[in-house]
C-alpha cells in the first residue's frame, strides 16, 4: 500500500485547501489514477465549507480528504491573502474536461457513479463527440435511498473489475464526500466529487460565462438559473461565511504584525 503523501494547504476557516496550481493538481489526480491508488478529492467551494463549520463529522471527511481543490473564487482570494500569491482556482468542470482530455492518452478509463440514466445518457452522447478516445469504464446512477450492502458489494466489484483510474461522483454535498470517505480503501480509483458538473456538462444547465467565474460572481448565475433551490442554501452559508473570513483575515494580519514586531526587535 503506497503510503499517504501529504500536499501543501492553506487553512481557509480551519480546513485544509490544496495549494498547488492547477496543472500540479491535475498531475497529482493523474499519477494518483495511473497507479489505480484509492484516493478521495473533495472540490470545495463556500458551501461545503460552511457544511462542515457546522457538521463535526463533515469536517472530518473534508480534513481527511487527499486533495480539496479551491472551486470558489471566495477560496482562491482568502488563499491568495495568506500567502498563496499565485493561487489558481481549481474548479470542477476545469477538472473534469483536463481529465478528459488526459485519459484519451494514458489509457485510462473513466467510471461515472450516481445523478440520473437522462443525465448521464446525455453525457456519454457529448463524450463520444468530445474525447473520442475516452474509455468509459462504468456510468451508474444510484437511488435516492442508500444502497443495500449486497448492491454497494456488487458496485465496488463491478468499479475495480472494469479497471478505472478515475470514478466521478455526483450525489450532491455533503452525500458525495461521505460516500468517496466511506468507499476510500474498499475503490481502487480516484474517487472525485463533482455533483454539479454533470447536470451542466449534459447541456441541462448552463455554465457561467469566464468574466462572472472570474468575478466569484457564478453563485450568482447559479441563483438566477435556480432560484427557488438555491436561495435558502445562499441566505445561510454567504453571510457566515463573509464573517468568519473576515475574522481569519483580521487575526492572520494581527499574527503577521506581531512576528514582524518581534524579529524586528
Amino acid at each position: 500500500m503506497v503510503g499517504r503523501v501529504f500536499l501543501p494547504t492553506k487553512k481557509v476557516l480551519d480546513f485544509p485547501i490544496t495549494a498547488l496550481g492547477f496543472n500540479e493538481q491535475i498531475q497529482t489526480i493523474m499519477k494518483w489514477a495511473i497507479a489505480k491508488e484509492s484516493k478521495a478529492v473533495c472540490v470545495a467551494n463556500v458551501h461545503m465549507l460552511m457544511e462542515a463549520h457546522w457538521h463535526p463529522e463533515f469536517a472530518s471527511v473534508l480534513c481527511n480528504a487527499d486533495l480539496v481543490t479551491p472551486d470558489g473564487m471566495p477560496l482562491v482570494w482568502m488563499m491568495r491573502r495568506l500567502g498563496a500569491h499565485y493561487q489558481d482556482r481549481v474548479a470542477g468542470m476545469d477538472i473534469f474536461l483536463a481529465l478528459c482530455q488526459l485519459m484519451q492518452t494514458q489509457n485510462i478509463s473513466i467510471s461515472f457513479v450516481g445523478s440520473q440514466t437522462e443525465i448521464l445518457s446525455k453525457m456519454r452522447k457529448r463524450l463520444e463527440q468530445e474525447f473520442p478516445q475516452l474509455q468509459i469504464a462504468v456510468m451508474e446512477p444510484l437511488p435516492f435511498h442508500p444502497l443495500t450492502e449486497t448492491e454497494d458489494t456488487d458496485l465496488i466489484s463491478k468499479i475495480n473489475s472494469s479497471g478505472a483510474g478515475i470514478v466521478l461522483v455526483s450525489l450532491g454535498c455533503p452525500k458525495q464526500e461521505h460516500w468517496m470517505a466511506q468507499h476510500r480503501g474498499k475503490i481502487q480509483a480516484v474517487m472525485i466529487g463533482l455533483g454539479g458538473v454533470f447536470p451542466v456538462y449534459a447541456g441541462i444547465q448552463k455554465r457561467a460565462p469566464r468574466i462572472v467565474r472570474d468575478l466569484g460572481l457564478e453563485w450568482l448565475y447559479r441563483w438566477i438559473q435556480e432560484p427557488r433551490r438555491l436561495w435558502r442554501r445562499y441566505i445561510k452559508t454567504i453571510p457566515p461565511f463573509i464573517w468568519l473570513a473576515s475574522k481569519q483575515l483580521l487575526s492572520s494580519s494581527r499574527l503577521a504584525g506581531v512576528f514582524l514586531q518581534e524579529t524586528g526587535d
